[in-house]
C-alpha cells in the first residue's frame, strides 16, 4: 500500500535556469497559501529559478485574494476565477495564462513537495515529453495512513487509463511539460480532476517520465476528491476514448444502440398486440418506434458532438440511412441463398445484418451526423 519514504533528488550542483510557470488550482486553500509560497521561494533561492506561480481560484471568498496582496512575493498572481469553475478548467486556464517556456501544475494542499521540481524539469530537458511526480514508481511513498479503500480507488482508477498510456501514476495532479507541447492540443475538453491524462492525450504526448516523490495528505481544508468526481472521471474516460478511438469508439455505442433497438422493437409489438392490435400494425409500430428511439440515443450519445444540423433534417436522413442499410441487408442475405442454396437462411440473414450495420453506421457518421472537423483549443501565442 505504501512504499518507503522517497529521498530528495542529488541536485546539490545543478543549477536549474529554465524559466518555470507554476499552475495551482485553489478552492479554499487560504491556510495552505503561505506554506506553499514559503517552499516555492526556497527552492528559487537554492536554484536561481527564473518563475511564476499563478493561484486559480474558483472565487474561494475565503481570504486568499487579501492574502496575496498583501503578502505573497512581486511573482505570485492570483486570478478569481468566476465562470465555468471546477478544477479542471482551472488548470486549462492557467495553462493558457502562463507566460514561461516549462509549465508545472501541482495541488494547493502540500501533498506535493516543491523539492521535486528540479528532478521534473531535468526529465524534461533530457527528452521526457511530460513528467509525472508519481507516489508509484520505485522511490515514491504515500502517507501510511492511507486507506485501503483510497489506494484501491487510485489503483483502479490507473488500470482504466492503461489504454492511453502506461504510466504508473498518471491519476497525479504534480506534473510538467513544455508550454510548445501544450500548445499542440486539440479539443482540450476535461471533466473532474484528472487533467493530466487529458494532455497526454491531446497533446499526442507519448514519452512520459516520472519522478519519485512522497504524497502527503493535507494537513488544512477538505479533499475535493468526491463520489462526484469518481463519476466524472469515468465520464472524462469515455471522452477520451471517443478521442483517441473516435470511429471504433462510435461504431461500438452505435453497435450498442441498434442492439437496443431489438429490445424496443419487440417490447412494441408484444404491448401492442396485448393491446389488441392487428400483427401487421403490430409490427409497423414496433419498426416505427424503434428507429425514433435509435435516432435519439445515437444523437444524444454515439454521435452527442454533431448536432450543427437541425433535429428533423437529421432524423430525415437518419430514416433514408436506415432505408438504405436494410435493403442492402436483405440484398446480401438473398444473394448469398441464391448461391449457396443450402446455406441456412439464418446465416445469411446474419452476414445480411453484418453489412447493413456497417453501412448503416459509415452512412451515419458521415452523412447524417457529419461532424465539423476540430478546433484547436490553444491558438498561437503572439
Amino acid at each position: 500500500m505504501t512504499r518507503s519514504p522517497s529521498t530528495e533528488p542529488r541536485l546539490a550542483d545543478v543549477r536549474v535556469i529554465t524559466p518555470i510557470s507554476i499552475v495551482v488550482p485553489t478552492f479554499r486553500e487560504r491556510e495552505n497559501l503561505p506554506e506553499l509560497v514559503a517552499g516555492l521561494d526556497e527552492l528559487r533561492a537554492r536554484y536561481g529559478l527564473t518563475l511564476e506561480l499563478l493561484i486559480m481560484d474558483d472565487d474561494s471568498r475565503d481570504g486568499s485574494e487579501a492574502w496575496v496582496q498583501e503578502h505573497a512575493p512581486d511573482w505570485v498572481r492570483l486570478v478569481v476565477r468566476r465562470e465555468t469553475r471546477g478544477l479542471s478548467p482551472a488548470v486549462v486556464d492557467g495553462l493558457r495564462l502562463a507566460k514561461h517556456p516549462v509549465l508545472v501544475v501541482m495541488d494547493a494542499d502540500l501533498s506535493h513537495p516543491p523539492s521535486a521540481i528540479p528532478a521534473m524539469i531535468l526529465a524534461l530537458e533530457s527528452g521526457q515529453d511530460f513528467v509525472i511526480g508519481s507516489r508509484y514508481v520505485r522511490g515514491g511513498s504515500t502517507d501510511d495512513d492511507w486507506g485501503f479503500f483510497r489506494w484501491l480507488n487510485s489503483r483502479v482508477a490507473t488500470l482504466l487509463a492503461r489504454p492511453f498510456t502506461d504510466a504508473k501514476d498518471p491519476m497525479a495532479g504534480f506534473f510538467a511539460l513544455r508550454r510548445t507541447d501544450f500548445d499542440r492540443a486539440f479539443s482540450l475538453d476535461p471533466i473532474g480532476y484528472k487533467v493530466g491524462l487529458e494532455l497526454i492525450v491531446k497533446c499526442r504526448l507519448g514519452n512520459v517520465g516520472e519522478v519519485p516523490i512522497h504524497f502527503s495528505d493535507r494537513i488544512h481544508g477538505e479533499s475535493k476528491l468526491t463520489f462526484k468526481e469518481q463519476l466524472n472521471y469515468l465520464r472524462h474516460l469515455g471522452r477520451l476514448f471517443a478521442h483517441r478511438y473516435a470511429t471504433w469508439s462510435q461504431f461500438t455505442q452505435f453497435a450498442l444502440v441498434g442492439l437496443s433497438g431489438v429490445f424496443v422493437n419487440l417490447g412494441v409489438v408484444t404491448l401492442l398486440l396485448v393491446l389488441g392490435a392487428q400483427a401487421t400494425a403490430a409490427l409497423a409500430g414496433g419498426i416505427l418506434v424503434s428507429i425514433v428511439s435509435n435516432f435519439l440515443l445515437n444523437r444524444s450519445f454515439t454521435f452527442a458532438r454533431a448536432r450543427a444540423t437541425g433535429i428533423f433534417t437529421q432524423f430525415l436522413r437518419f430514416c433514408m440511412a436506415s432505408s438504405v442499410a436494410a435493403t442492402l441487408q436483405f440484398g446480401v442475405a438473398a444473394s448469398l441463398l441464391a448461391v449457396l442454396p443450402e446455406l441456412l437462411p439464418q446465416l445469411a440473414a446474419l452476414v445480411g445484418v453484418g453489412a447493413g450495420m456497417i453501412v448503416n453506421f459509415l452512412v451515419n457518421r458521415f452523412f447524417v451526423f457529419k461532424q465539423e472537423h476540430p478546433v484547436r483549443s490553444n491558438p498561437p501565442r503572439d
